[in-house]
């Protein structure tokens, strides 16, 4: 059955009919695939190019196998007898033609080697190299924009650096830096970078304009904290971060007691530089006696490590600062913030925990009801 099969398909000249169809099709594709692109032709174009040529091959098949082609036309297989096909005759016109497509074929393909591929590489690098100048330049442009969109009137307060002996005493250079920051952050003309991005870059060694490039400020203020006993040394700078140079600079040796002027007088100095125009007086600090200050300063540091036991130690200095200034809203917003931890840790049960923060929140409110962060630590309970 095969055989005849087989024999039957060849007497037909359905092989040479797929043969010629196949070779023609690829010819077409190929020859498209260079023409389309050059009139800008959609990218689906090709695929229904390929799509058609192959649902065309089933009709082009069965209609080689019915019918015939004999000097009167067309006919049907069927109705030639054997004696008078020429179907044999019909086999060789259809070879020469698969001939003749292949060397069309390899003709095209020996022009697309040599002549049109390189054209068409050539195109490709100048397309590219246009596409990387216009990309550099876009790039280009919008650092520009970037840079112009930078606020005049926006700075980040970097953690100043523990310069004293004791290496334990970088909780009082880190709250320095906080407290700058937060009195800073009351000017509603500036725009002051939030701590967690300023302090992500502590004990970094980044270069001032890259830190402002991230953070996306023009002024960036920096320093150093010495603290010797009851003396303390405080050294600011004020950096312009596109030139990265200087705009101000300052060394204050004081007393603790004084340690609130000293942060004052640099928020006043800022707004000075910056050319600042406020509506009102530079705002200042709450003063609070020196001793309750520096542990409130040492409590935060511990609670910032978010640990059952610094938590704890953190409680016991921030009641200790309350035995010194009962009514200072600093040690009451800390110790609420640290029983909202334990709660959250597990350390507290959840009623226990709310109580404890809503009765201190409550008592910083007593002292202090515009307190911005008394009033946010509320809304978090």
């Amino acid at each position: 059955m095969r055989r005849s099969l087989f024999a039957e398909l060849r007497r037909r000249n359905v092989l040479r009919m797929a043969g010629l169809y196949l070779i023609g099709s690829w010819l077409i594709t190929q020859v498209a695939a260079t023409l389309l692109p050059a009139f800008e032709a959609p990218a689906w174009a090709l695929r229904a190019l390929v799509m058609l040529l192959a649902i065309g091959s089933v009709p082009t098949m069965m209609f080689s196998w019915i019918y015939e082609l004999t000097p009167e036309g067309l006919k049907r297989d069927a109705e030639v007898p054997l004696e008078q096909s020429i179907a044999h005759e019909t086999g060789h016109r259809i070879d020469r033609m698969i001939i003749a497509t292949l060397a069309l074929a390899l003709a095209y393909f020996a022009v697309d080697k040599f002549l049109l591929a390189p054209r068409r590489e050539a195109a490709q690098l100048q397309q590219q190299a246009e596409q990387l100048q216009q990309g550099q330049k876009t790039a280009g442009d919008a650092a520009a924009a970037t840079a112009q969109a930078v606020s005049e009137h926006s700075i980040a307060v970097l953690p100043f650096v523990n310069m004293s002996e004791d290496k334990a005493n970088e909780y009082f250079s880190d709250g320095i830096s906080e407290e700058l920051l937060n009195l800073l952050a009351k000017i509603p003309q500036l725009q002051v970078t939030a701590r967690t991005s300023s302090f992500a870059f502590k004990g970094k060694e980044i270069g001032v304009p890259d830190i402002a490039r991230t953070l996306h400020v023009a002024h960036v203020l920096e320093g150093s904290v010495r603290k010797a006993g009851n003396s303390v040394r405080i050294t600011a700078q004020l950096i312009k971060a596109g030139t990265d140079t200087h705009l101000w600079s300052q060394t204050y040796d004081r007393k603790l007691d004084d340690i609130f002027k000293v942060q004052d007088e640099i928020a006043a100095a800022v707004v000075e530089q910056l050319k600042i125009k406020l509506l009102g007086a530079v705002p200042t600090s709450k003063p609070v006696d020196a001793k309750a200050y520096a542990l409130i300063l040492q409590a935060k540091a511990l609670a910032d490590q978010h640990s059952t036991k610094a938590n704890q130690e953190a409680i016991a200095l921030y009641k200790q600062s309350l035995q010194i200034a009962a009514d200072e809203p600093r040690a009451w917003d800390g110790l609420a913030q640290v029983y909202m931890d334990q709660e959250s840790a597990g350390d507290l049960a959840v009623a226990e925990g709310s109580r404890l923060a809503r009765e201190a929140v409550n008592n910083a409110l007593a002292a202090d009801q515009q307190n911005a962060t008394t009033n946010s630590l509320l809304g978090q309970i």
